[in-house]
């Protein structure tokens, strides 16, 4: 079901529901969902105050939400404004964003989003689209800014020792400013945790080859849960990275990447991200581990 609706000062945002949870996405800027939550309950997602409403203008706002960059990161060239109006589609529970070419790197955005009718599960495709007359090179990068409060949970990988445990099990990548002692960092036997904290000012970043294939955002017994794929035989950025995650004094960034990807003309690079949102039972993390988070992802690994 969907409806259009006025939502943060934007006029023209388009409300995606079933019985359950709700997506909101402008089409006033983009590509941008505002809004991911159960109805009339908690927005898992940050609001920049000082840009609710606005549009135009040449500079890039972190508005919040989830949005879809191309990586590796680069000033001017990540930061293109998506500051007007986008191209939008709607068919039965299907929703397509799409905005204009960007003028100063020729690439098209565009998100596909499926609700599903009756679950609380979201299939969110991301596609880059290369509309120059050579050929790039980039990847497919979906970032979420999570409300402030909660924290991230990433999986290791499983434990082993012995013989058969020779070689490295995965890369963990710190950008020059992450401190590994920060008190937002928990670096578990089975997951690594990132809490955001308002009171902490200072910004951290990892990245991670996450082999498992998922992520998590806990906030007031409430799991916004992402699932990706990882393609072994393929390259990813930031020293093989296909998990990132960000955090400063007011959000704290989800970050999912695809392999890295040569785009002829006209060619499109493509990521999924499945997403489920789910209550839990406490706020301890072992407990959300082993009953919510385990019991879901053990389904599809």
């Amino acid at each position: 079901m969907h409806e259009m609706i006025s939502y943060e000062g934007w006029p023209n945002c388009i409300r995606f529901y079933n019985d359950e949870i709700e997506l909101i996405a402008a089409t006033d800027i983009g590509c941008r969902i505002l809004r991911a939550g159960y109805i009339d309950g908690q927005n898992f997602f940050y609001a920049s105050p000082d840009d609710a409403g606005k549009t135009g203008g040449d500079g890039w706002r972190i508005y919040g939400g989830h949005r879809l960059w191309h990586a590796p990161e680069a000033i001017p060239r990540s930061y293109y404004p998506d500051n007007d109006p986008i191209e939008y589609l709607l068919q039965d529970n299907k929703l397509t964003l799409r905005q204009a070419r960007e003028e100063t790197t020729g690439i098209v955005k565009e998100m596909e989003i499926v609700l599903h009718p009756s679950a609380n599960e979201i299939k969110l495709t991301h596609r880059l689209i290369n509309k120059n007359l050579w050929t790039v090179s980039l990847s497919p990068w979906a970032i979420s800014a999570m409300a402030p409060g909660g924290a991230a949970i990433v999986p290791q990988e499983p434990f082993g020792e012995g013989d058969e445990f020779l070689l490295p099990a995965r890369p963990l990548t710190l950008w020059p400013y992450a401190r590994m002692q920060d008190p937002r960092w928990f670096w578990g036997n089975d997951y690594i945790l990132g809490a955001q904290d308002p009171n902490e000012h200072t910004e951290q970043k990892i990245g991670v080859l996450n082999k498992q294939g998922w992520c998590a955002y806990h906030l007031n017994r409430e799991l916004f849960l992402k699932r990706f794929s990882y393609e072994p035989r393929r390259q990813y950025p930031d020293f093989n990275s296909n998990n990132e995650i960000y955090i400063n004094q007011h959000f704290l960034e989800i970050e999912t990447l695809g392999p890295i990807a040569d785009l002829a003309p006209g060619e499109a690079a493509e990521h999924t991200e499945y997403w489920l949102i789910s209550k839990t039972s406490s706020d301890n993390v072992e407990e959300i581990m082993q009953r919510h988070i385990l019991p879901i992802t053990q389904s599809f690994l």
